[in-house]
């Protein structure tokens, strides 16, 4: 197995501004290390889960912290509401080595008792992290 303090994969977030359109836009890249994809997580995680792993992580901040609605994950995998939530559960349930790469909270808004977005927190043990250029490890 992979050492677990090896990074896997790091997603980068760029934003610039078109001088064009006079508009900001948001750039992510995911850099996936090759120990990744021959024997790691990416071997081991599957197509669909890895997916949805990466739309996840494209709403994360720099803590891991992910607050997507159910149409933004099932827009960002062009998939149903129905069909993004088995995906979701499936990603929740999932274990590498023997511990969840995403974890899922649900709360119900004090005031209203309506249910908020889903939290999402991706998990160190995944390797995905906010890259923002800096050639630092992360710890």
């Amino acid at each position: 197995m992979t050492d677990e303090n090896q990074r896997l994969v790091s997603v980068e977030s760029q934003s610039e501004y078109n001088v064009t359109s006079g508009k900001a836009e948001t750039r992510i890249f995911v850099k996936m290390y090759v120990d990744a994809v021959k024997k790691g997580l990416i071997a081991d995680i599957g197509a669909e889960r890895w997916q949805t792993l990466c739309v996840l992580s494209s709403f994360m901040n720099a803590n891991g912290e992910c607050y997507p609605t159910q149409d933004q994950i099932a827009g960002a995998l062009n998939l149903s509401r129905a069909a993004a939530n088995r995906r979701i559960k499936a990603l929740c349930e999932y274990r590498w080595q023997e511990r969840p790469l995403v974890v899922k909270q649900k709360a119900r808004d004090p005031k209203t008792q309506r249910w908020d977005n889903a939290r999402y927190t991706i998990m160190p043990i995944s390797q995905l992290a906010i890259f923002d250029g800096d050639t630092e490890e992360l710890t």
